[in-house]
């Protein structure tokens, strides 16, 4: 009996022992095995002078750093010297980076990656009806939802459409430029409540030198036996009588909606037009309601 126990008390510490050498060995593989973390979160980015780039080595740590973008696109890194960036996008950079490292001896597999810490090369100019109006710069694959709300938003006075501008090839990139100043092929108009509710198509990519525009709203003018007359923004998408005395809060109890006018300027020409709650309306019109008959 003593010996059956001798022998199973060797067996099970033979187990645990083969056991623990199953899981250092494994724990030792993970350590020498780069992390998944060494796929770096590239784009299609374009390296440009002023960018600082954020290079960070997991084979010696004294190779991490910020390095800045000098104007001829180059940048000192250690143990290859001047290494040039510009022009090539982080992915690019970062390929070309691991072939010096590894082609002048110094890895067999450089383990590193390669991201912008901050962006000043490219950039955009919002203008118009925002609340924080100027240039900004591009970051990775910026979009036009991100680009207006980097400036605020829009304004309440905002018209209901967005215009983003592309610079063409003969034209600097060195402030905004308007719709009237651009060939026809480079502006594209979006619809602002097609953006709000999250339409794909229309939150576009940005590039370097773009202007985003929002006009301001033209106004249309509400009077007579309305709950709030006065001077309306009038958006894109509201075309009807009906909405324009929605705008100033509805016709009250002594308005009558089958007595509306609009006064209209044709040609330079005031034009009186009595006119239906489905009837159009245009900028700059004058909405007044009557009293009903009694």
């Amino acid at each position: 009996m003593a010996t059956k126990n001798i022998m199973r008390s060797h067996l099970i510490t033979s187990a645990a022992a083969a056991l623990l050498c199953v899981v250092v060995g494994a724990t030792l593989v993970a350590q020498s095995t780069p992390p998944a973390a060494f796929s770096s979160p590239v784009t299609d980015y374009i390296v440009g002078p002023q960018d600082v780039l954020a290079i960070t080595s997991y084979d010696q740590a004294d190779l991490s750093g910020k390095f800045s973008v000098e104007a001829d696109g180059t940048f000192t890194y250690p143990l290859i010297g001047r290494f040039k960036a510009g022009g090539l996008t982080l992915r690019a950079a970062e390929m070309q980076l691991k072939a010096q490292l590894k082609n002048e001896g110094f890895f067999n597999n450089p383990q590193i990656t390669v991201a912008v810490e901050q962006y000043r090369s490219q950039k955009v100019f919002i203008v118009g009806e925002v609340r924080s109006p100027g240039p900004y710069p591009i970051t990775g694959d910026m979009k036009l939802i991100e680009a207006l709300a980097r400036a605020g938003s829009t304004l309440p006075t905002a018209s209901g459409e967005v215009v983003i501008v592309h610079p063409s090839a003969d034209q600097a990139a060195s402030g905004p430029l308007l719709p009237a100043a651009a060939d026809g092929d480079n502006v594209v108009r979006i619809d602002l409540q097609d953006l709000q509710t999250g339409a794909a198509a229309s939150n576009t990519a940005l590039r370097d030198g773009d202007t985003i525009y929002v006009p301001r709203a033209e106004s249309i003018y509400v009077f007579g036996q309305v709950k709030n007359p006065g001077a309306y923004a009038l958006p894109q998408r509201m075309t009807t009588v009906l909405q324009a005395l929605s705008l100033a809060g509805g016709v009250t109890d002594r308005g009558s909606t089958s007595r509306i006018r609009i006064v209209r300027i044709v040609d330079g020409q005031k034009k009186d037009i009595k006119v239906t709650l489905g009837d159009t309306i245009q900028p700059g019109d004058t909405i007044i309601v009557s009293e009903r008959f009694l």
